[in-house]
């Protein structure tokens, strides 16, 4: 494992980690992880906890920071798709170990 100075702004795991590491960004993520692309109202309906507010801003994040791509199209009503792009595809496996890790963990950092 890399040597990391966590004292300093540019420490990679304050720059990229944080980016992702909010549940609704993880949840947005963990909702795309194998399908092509999903719509707005689709992710909405899929975490039904966020609000509208939070899910447009957190995918907007997403959006800038490279993990989703958005397509929109001129239609009435608006159509709005979100897909993984490469950098978020690269992503799935790890945050699987994460899920696998809490699963086996949950009781024991829960108590």
């Amino acid at each position: 494992m890399r040597e990391l100075d966590l004292r300093y702004p540019t420490c990679p795991i304050r720059n990229v980690l944080s980016r992702f590491s909010d549940k609704w960004s993880l949840l947005i993520l963990l909702n795309l992880q194998g399908k092509e692309k999903m719509r707005y109202k689709e992710l909405l309906t899929a975490i039904p906890d966020i609000s509208q507010k939070m899910l447009s801003s957190t995918l907007k994040q997403l959006e800038s920071d490279h993990f989703i791509s958005r397509k929109a199209f001129a239609e009435i009503p608006p159509r709005v798709e979100y897909s993984l792009t490469a950098t978020g595809k690269s992503l799935i496996p790890v945050l699987n170990v994460m899920i696998d890790w809490s699963l086996g963990h949950f009781e024991e950092v829960t108590r």
